[in-house]
C-alpha cells in the first residue's frame, strides 16, 4: 500500500515528528525539499561545508529508516561510474603541481575539484535516495501532480516505472529463444543482424503491448485524467520537519558565504 492509498493521518508533533520515518511525511514537501537541497548543495564549493552537507545527508538517512549498508552500497555504485573522472581531473586541470607521473603532472587545484564533485554527488544523490527514494511510483506520480506537474510527463515517469521491468523481462524471453536456437555473440556481420532483429522485435512487441494497454485502460474508464485518491495535507511534523531542513540549508549558505569573504 502507498501513502495515497492507506491514508495514513497519524498526528506527529514535537520532536517526535522530527523521529518519524521520512516515509510517513508528505510527499509534496519532501519533493520540494529534495529540490531545494540539490540547488543549494550544487552551489556550495568549501569542502568543509560539502563535508557538513554529507553529513546532513547522514542524518536524513538514519532518520528515514533505510538500512544503512545497503543504501550506501548503492551509493557506491553510482561512485564507480565517475570515479573514472575524478580521477583522471587533476591530470586534465592546470594549477600548481602535486606530482608527476609519466609525464603528466597532477594539479592540487584538480585535486580539490574532484573532491568537490564527489562531495558534491553523493551528498544530493543520498539525500535524494532518502527522500525520495523509498517513494512509491504512484505516490510519487500523484505527488507531482498535487505540484502542478504537467500531466503527460507524470503518466510517462508512471508508466515508465511500471513497465520497464516488463520490458526488461521480454527482452530475456527473447536472449533466452536466442540461445536455445544455438545464438553464441561474436565480433561478426552474423551477431550484429542478430541483435538488430533483437532489438526490432522488441520495438514491435512494446508497441503491440502499448495497443493492449491501451484498450484496457479505456475499457475501464480512463479518460487521460489523473484522478486522485486522496487530498494531500500538510501536518504539524511536515512542517516542523521543512523548518528543520530549510534551517540545516540556511546555515550551509551562511558557512559557504563566510568563509568566502573571510
Amino acid at each position: 500500500m502507498t501513502y495515497v492509498l492507506t491514508g495514513e493521518n497519524d498526528s506527529l508533533s514535537g520532536f517526535a515528528g522530527m523521529r518519524a520515518k521520512v516515509s510517513t511525511l508528505d510527499p509534496r514537501m519532501r519533493i520540494v525539499m529534495t529540490a531545494l537541497y540539490a540547488v543549494v548543495v550544487v552551489g556550495l564549493s568549501n569542502l568543509w561545508v560539502l563535508t557538513s552537507a554529507l553529513g546532513l545527508s547522514l542524518s536524513l538517512l538514519a532518520l528515514s529508516g533505510l538500512p544503512p549498508r545497503k543504501t550506501l552500497k548503492r551509493m557506491a555504485m553510482m561512485d564507480s561510474f565517475i570515479i573514472f573522472m575524478l580521477l583522471l581531473l587533476p591530470f586534465t586541470m592546470p594549477g600548481d603541481a602535486m606530482f608527476s607521473l609519466w609525464g603528466l603532472e597532477a594539479s592540487w587545484q584538480g585535486l580539490w575539484r574532484a573532491v568537490e564533485i564527489a562531495l558534491t554527488a553523493n551528498a544530493v544523490i543520498l539525500a535524494v535516495m532518502t527522500l525520495v527514494g523509498t517513494m512509491e511510483p504512484v505516490t510519487m506520480g500523484h505527488a507531482l501532480f498535487a505540484l502542478k506537474t504537467p500531466e503527460r510527463l507524470v503518466h510517462l515517469m508512471m508508466f515508465t516505472i511500471r513497465y520497464i521491468d516488463v520490458l526488461r523481462e521480454e527482452y530475456q524471453r527473447l536472449r533466452t529463444s536466442m540461445k536455445l536456437r544455438g545464438f553464441r555473440p561474436g565480433t561478426n556481420w552474423h551477431t550484429y543482424r542478430s541483435y538488430g532483429y533483437l532489438i526490432g522485435m522488441m520495438l514491435v512487441r512494446a508497441i503491440e503491448r502499448s495497443e493492449r494497454i491501451l484498450a484496457a485502460m479505456k475499457c475501464r474508464g480512463f479518460s487521460g485524467r489523473i484522478i486522485l485518491l486522496e487530498v494531500f495535507q500538510l501536518r504539524r511534523a511536515d512542517l516542523l520537519f521543512a523548518l528543520t531542513l530549510g534551517a540545516a540549508l540556511a546555515t550551509l549558505i551562511w558557512a559557504e558565504v563566510h568563509y568566502a569573504t573571510s
